[in-house]
């Protein structure tokens, strides 16, 4: 896919065309998931065995398309999921099992040059993790970062924060053109 602004040329050479795998999670009672919007996971997307610094190439990509507000962590080991944004995680170092959708998502590998893009209402959390994980998180302008846990949720108003939350205008890797405009509208 092409890339067209300076910083996507300048990491852009660390971006692999791929097809996501989407996965669509039920509300399971407990974890809201989002009812219209798919997670989607790209394997092995980035390059990162080419990388010195492989967060900083997830950094400036992420950057270049719209999603900010960045940081560098794991994965946190609860269940909890944003009502009012969507969330991409890009695993810069290490491997990690991690569940989506509640406690009745699934269970996957995610390992070093995946991308994550999580809709708003998509439980999360890491059931284990190699040694060095690194994940590079960010988030599109239009959303708001809050963190709720199952419990924590007053299930009405979560479903109300999450319907609101409107699509991206950018896929977090490739840009306006990206997939995620084709399964996100």
């Amino acid at each position: 896919m092409p890339m067209t602004d300076e910083p996507m040329r300048t990491a852009g050479s660390s971006i692999r065309a791929r097809k996501p795998e989407r996965f669509l999670f039920q509300d399971d009672g407990r974890t809201p998931n989002n009812p219209v919007f798919p997670m989607l996971l790209y394997r092995d997307v980035i390059a990162v065995q080419a990388e010195r610094d492989p967060a900083a190439v997830f950094e400036k990509i992420f950057a270049a398309n719209g999603w900010g507000e960045g940081w560098r962590n794991g994965i946190f080991d609860f269940l909890h999921f944003h009502t009012q944004t969507h969330e991409v995680l890009g695993i810069a170092h290490g491997e990690a099992r991690v569940q989506f959708g509640g406690a009745k998502g699934e269970i996957l590998a995610v390992k070093a040059g995946d991308v994550v893009v999580l809709p708003a209402g998509t439980g999360h959390q890491r059931i284990g993790a190699g040694h060095g994980l690194q994940v590079v998180g960010a988030y599109p302008p239009d959303g708001k970062y809050d963190q709720v846990q199952p419990n924590e949720a007053n299930d009405p108003e979560a479903r109300a924060r999450i319907a609101r939350v409107p699509a991206p205008r950018t896929d977090p890797l490739y840009g306006p053109s990206g997939p995620l405009a084709d399964y996100w509208n």
